[in-house]
């Protein structure tokens, strides 16, 4: 098994790990309302999905 000669600087751990961030959500427009929502799911304010009625949303 490998096994690293020398310890790795703290900079260094800092450097390799400058990409691991949380990202903001994709959001995209319902075709039906016009509100935002996640892409590829149903839509929580009107309940459609690629111009279908899916659920039932009581208001």
């Amino acid at each position: 098994m490998a096994v690293p000669k020398k310890k790795q600087s703290k900079m260094r751990q800092a450097k390799r790990r400058t990409h691991w961030k949380i990202e903001a959500p994709t959001l995209a427009r319902c075709t039906h309302c016009n509100k935002t929502k996640v892409p590829h799911k149903v839509c929580p304010s009107c309940g459609y999905y690629r111009g279908k009625k899916i659920i039932e949303i009581d208001e």
